[in-house]
């Protein structure tokens, strides 16, 4: 796509404008985005996956940020935050546990959790399902007999004697 403007160049930038709820979309090679206004003060970069996560790394600019005293290096690698920060990756295991005060909050904002649950691997995706919803099924057993709830307490027997069937069946 060639700039919007001089129509000589490839369009590399593309701005987008949102005014009263009406959006402008326009394309434009790097000598005219500088010309039409203070958009780069520097030179511009190709995106980078790195420098964008240090960018997130870098929570000592974002409002409410507490300091938090970390382990200067990582006892098994000897990796310290700051070279995290700029690699975007950590060297070891034992990172996780030398930068925790720090990379919880990061895991919070990035993925709003800081527990990994995983995927179920695609061939043993029935069984660790069935396995699953039967766990699921004896806790709610036992709380149906802890409120004598016994309906329900029998209705949910009955399903765990099935699904039991089930792993039974697809075992063999």
């Amino acid at each position: 796509m060639l700039c919007q403007r001089c129509q000589q160049r490839p369009a590399s930038v593309q701005f987008t404008k949102i005014v009263n709820g009406q959006k402008s979309v326009q394309h434009l090679c790097e000598q005219c985005a500088r010309e039409q206004g203070n958009f780069f003060a520097a030179p511009m970069q190709a995106l980078d996956f790195n420098h964008l996560l240090s960018g997130l790394l870098n929570m000592e600019s974002s409002p409410g940020y507490a300091p938090v005293q970390v382990q200067a290096r990582c006892s098994n690698c000897g990796m310290t935050y700051q070279q995290f920060t700029k690699v975007g990756r950590l060297g070891c295991p034992t990172c996780y546990e030398s930068f925790a005060a720090r990379l919880e909050p990061l895991l919070k904002r990035i993925q709003n959790g800081t527990e990994h649950i995983g995927k179920i691997p695609i061939h043993a995706g029935k069984q660790v399902q069935l396995r699953k919803n039967l766990e699921r099924l004896r806790q709610q057993l036992k709380q149906a007999v802890a409120f004598e709830h016994f309906e329900e307490a029998a209705r949910l027997r009955d399903e765990i004697r099935s699904l039991e069937q089930q792993l039974e069946s697809n075992r063999g």
